[in-house]
């Protein structure tokens, strides 16, 4: 022992890692991967394929909700577009994605 070792602490080399050591974690992204897949990104798909299967059963005289909150029947509607009228004589367009929801006949005449 010299004076130097009580100033800095001497350095060893560590130990080897134990062997199979690696497998663990190489698993451990993969399940990481599978609970986001699961949790986030199906649930997301399966609305997604919803919306869709929504937008395209809609026909002229479904009462609509859309994203900003405006309740209107369906009076015309095009490959992008549908015409969604809110009052008597008022009438406005918005794209199909913005339909939100598919309201059940009379909820605009009850409101």
């Amino acid at each position: 022992m010299n004076l130097l070792d009580l100033v800095i602490a001497p350095a060893y080399a560590q130990a080897a890692p134990a062997p199979g050591g690696g497998m663990g974690t190489l698993l451990f992204p993969i399940v990481l991967i599978a609970i986001m897949y699961f949790l986030m990104i199906r649930p997301q798909m399966k609305r997604a394929k919803e919306h869709k299967a929504m937008l395209e059963k809609l026909s002229k005289g479904d009462e609509v909700l859309t994203n900003g909150g405006i309740a209107g029947r369906v009076t015309d509607m095009g490959e992008n577009f549908i015409t969604v009228e809110v009052a008597d004589n008022v009438q406005i367009r918005v794209q199909k994605g913005a339909i939100a929801n598919v309201l059940p006949k009379g909820t605009l005449k009850s409101a």
